[in-house]
């Protein structure tokens, strides 16, 4: 049974009816005694209502004009019980307890929480010490963050090269194969893709290797330091700062003998 809000219209039609609420009174539907707007009817009952305002030679109360306003009637939340005694006394209990703990929190009140600075008060200049004795000394331990970004750069530049490529060929592809089918073009495109890909992966090995051989063999040759040539200069011997000294297993040139003479 769907029960239905009064509207001002119901309530009107009920008052033109005469004796409306005995007849459209029926078992186990709200009773429509002394009923106001907002109060509880069926469709039934305002079905009925309908058809006696049709007998009665009330035309101008149609169906629509009767249920317009009208909303599903929702009964009010039914009252909260009584609390019993026991739930009374506990409950002045409680508000005394509380009432004692807020007494003794104001005459006797928490001392405030102690930072860590405050417990520790030498902490900030251990710490300070701490840095200062593990300060990096050299500038190989300041950490390779320059070397790190030019490295993430080349590998970004390096896929972005890649892509470049792979869907360049890919678009070239598409375009020459215009008047081919489009399963036909797609399998093109895909193809020349994968294939261009696999050509630089490729390449960009051949080339990786080539400087790792390259590395290797620079690190075969020694480098081996050997003197040219040595003068002496000095203001206790002159003559021997104008001769050349000879070195073992080298024989001295006009281009060795010719040296430069500091003025004095």
């Amino acid at each position: 049974m769907v029960l239905l809000t009064v509207t001002p219209s119901i309530l009107e039609a009920l008052q033109r009816v005469q004796d409306a609420p005995s007849k459209l009174q029926r078992g186990g539907e709200p009773s429509l005694n002394d009923v106001n707007i907002g109060a509880p009817i069926s469709h039934g009952q305002i079905m009925d209502l309908w058809n006696l305002l049709k007998a009665g030679d009330h035309k101008e109360y149609s169906l629509e004009i009767l249920l317009k306003g009208s909303r599903v009637y929702v009964p009010p939340p039914p009252p909260k019980p009584e609390p019993s005694d026991e739930y009374k006394a506990l409950m002045a209990r409680l508000r005394r307890d509380e009432e004692e703990r807020a007494y003794d929190r104001m005459i006797n009140p928490v001392p405030p929480m102690e930072t860590f600075s405050q417990c520790f008060p030498s902490s900030a200049g251990m710490a300070r010490a701490f840095a200062e004795a593990n300060r990096p000394t050299r500038k190989e331990d300041m950490g390779d963050d320059d070397v790190t970004y030019d490295e993430v750069h080349r590998q970004l530049m390096l896929i972005f090269n890649f892509m470049v490529t792979i869907l360049g060929v890919a678009a070239t592809l598409w375009i020459l194969a215009r008047w081919w089918s489009t399963p036909a073009r797609i399998f093109l495109t895909m193809g020349g893709s994968i294939i261009a890909g696999v050509a630089e992966v490729a390449l960009y090995s051949g080339y990786v290797w080539h400087l790792g051989q390259a590395k290797k063999k620079d690190k075969t040759f020694k480098e081996v330091k050997e003197v040219v040539q040595t003068w002496v200069v000095g203001p206790e011997d002159k003559e021997a700062a104008d001769k050349l000294i000879a070195i073992e297993g080298k024989e001295s040139t006009a281009e060795d003998t010719n040296l430069r003479r500091r003025k004095k």
